[in-house]
């Protein structure tokens, strides 16, 4: 059996049986995500997990995570909660590849 069948028996989680298919398949050669947080408040508890699996699901899969910032209600948002969501993103352990914002 191949590392990505193995991998997909043992792997409960939907989202990285789809990345093996598409892996194994051709689909797709690289994997890279996003995470988008709207920059308008501050990191709470709920970004945590969406940050931990992303990034993880890129890295497990040699791929690439890109930050990019939803920056499309420019009244709400600051340059302090994109420092601070920087921030909370590297102290989870975890990095980016790309910083981009969507009004770019």
């Amino acid at each position: 059996m191949d590392k990505a069948a193995d991998n997909k028996t043992s792997s409960s989680n939907f989202i990285k049986n789809i990345v093996i298919d598409d892996l194994a398949a051709g689909r797709v050669k690289e994997v890279v995500t996003r995470f988008p947080p709207e920059p308008n408040g501050y990191s709470h508890i709920g970004h945590a997990k969406p940050i931990c699996l992303i990034i993880e699901l890129a890295d497990e899969f040699k791929g690439r995570t890109n930050l990019r910032f939803d920056d499309t209600n420019p009244v709400k948002e600051a340059v302090e909660y994109v420092e601070s969501i920087k921030q909370d993103v590297k102290w989870l352990g975890s990095d980016w590849v790309g910083l981009f914002f969507a009004s770019d």
